[in-house]
């Protein structure tokens, strides 16, 4: 990843880099490794993932259906 600094302005600079992050989902895998997890429990994450994902589809493939 790689965020370019112009001006000195630093702050700038980081709040796109934390966008980049939070977008990319690198701060959630930093706290989901900090610690052990057992293989139920990310089995269990992992499921839940995919029926979020599968749902947010589903809800954006809704109003063009309606159309």
């Amino acid at each position: 990843m790689r965020v370019e600094v112009f001006d000195n302005q630093i702050e700038a600079a980081l709040k796109t880099l934390k966008k980049h992050m939070l977008k990319d989902g690198l701060f959630q895998e930093m706290k989901r490794r900090a610690h052990y997890e057992k293989p139920s429990v990310k089995r269990k994450r992992k499921q839940a993932q995919a029926r979020k994902k599968r749902r947010r589809a589903l809800q954006r493939a809704a109003p063009q259906d309606r159309d």
